[in-house]
């Protein structure tokens, strides 16, 4: 199993020793935490919000990818700004990454809605351990990390500056529309030994549109495109939501999975009203991968902090869509 997943993490191993591919983790459910794809989002919702997110994809396979993000976002009081950090954990295989990104935002209202255009910059870190048994046993690649017995192949530990851009427009509760590009560089992390890692330059397109069928319940359908030009990944997901407390969802990712989603939010009453909201998406994988994993589960937690109590617009206070 070690040698097959070795194949799946590293892909490919270029003969000039640049390892290729999609570097950005993937989340199911995208809606809940759209800063970490796009810096445009930062404080367009007008509150003070965090969330967190946690992935175990691929469970019971043996090194599957593991993901973990925590977002934060706030509008700067008497500025027409936005601020907020990123910080991403994925680890899969042999493969650690550490993403850390400020983003700010300039934040425009246009019509109905808000506008955010926005940078962030930040750092990341590449380790790739020379842990793992090679894909052919007693056969040493010095461009593919791994040990086999008393021969060791190189391992990769580096950290170098990151940085993306993003435009985001939302009608809270009603619609919103996104795009952006992480890793703008596109550098090529270069270690110490034989191994280096090239970044990719991602470009993503999210957007959704809420519909009212009556005043308790409404559809979402909702789409995100992610692209390193080399290879693509679309979500099309359908969520409806029940007298704004409790949402279910289907997503299908092309040629990949079909997911479940179940959510609940509520919120507090007072001067600083709190809503919060937890979530929960199993994804049943249909890739070629199927006969080696039970599925993915994914689980995430929010909150958004009102300092001023608004009076409610016909579209309530739909956070989830924020």
């Amino acid at each position: 199993m070690r040698k097959l997943f070795t194949k799946v993490a590293i892909i490919i191993a270029s003969i000039n020793g640049i390892l290729v591919a999609q570097q950005d983790p993937q989340f199911t459910q995208f809606t809940q935490n759209k800063l970490i794809y796009n810096p445009g989002y930062a404080g367009t919702s007008g509150a003070i919000c965090g969330v967190g997110q946690f992935r175990q994809q691929w469970a019971s396979f043996e090194g599957a990818p593991q993901s973990i993000a925590f977002a934060f976002d706030m509008p700067l009081a008497g500025l027409p700004l936005g601020v907020g950090l990123n910080v991403i954990s994925d680890k899969i295989g042999p493969m650690n990454t550490l993403f850390l990104r400020i983003p700010v935002s300039f934040n425009q209202t246009i019509g109905k809605g808000k506008l955010g255009i926005g940078l962030d910059v930040g750092f990341l870190q590449k380790k790739i351990n020379n842990t793992w048994i090679t894909p052919e046993p007693g056969k040493i690649d010095p461009y593919i990390p791994g040990n086999y017995d008393a021969l060791s192949n190189p391992s990769l530990n580096k950290m170098t500056y990151d940085l993306g851009f993003g435009a985001f427009y939302q009608i809270p509760g009603k619609m919103y529309f996104g795009l952006s590009s992480s890793h703008l560089p596109a550098q090529i992390v270069k270690g110490t030994d034989k191994i280096n890692f090239q970044m990719s330059r991602h470009y993503y397109l999210m957007t959704g549109f809420t519909f009212d069928i009556n005043p308790r319940n409404k559809i979402t359908p909702n789409v995100k495109i992610k692209s390193d030009v080399a290879a693509s990944a679309v979500d099309m997901n359908l969520t409806y939501m029940w007298d704004n407390m409790i949402w279910a969802g289907l997503t299908y990712r092309l040629n990949d999975a079909t997911a479940l989603m179940l959510g609940y939010q509520g919120k507090t009453n007072g001067a600083n009203q709190i809503s919060y909201r937890v979530g929960y998406s199993y994804d049943l994988t249909m890739s070629k991968i199927k006969g080696y994993t039970s599925g993915t589960h994914e689980i995430i937690l929010g909150f958004c902090l009102n300092q001023k109590v608004k009076k409610l617009s016909a579209y309530g206070d739909d956070r989830f869509l924020n």
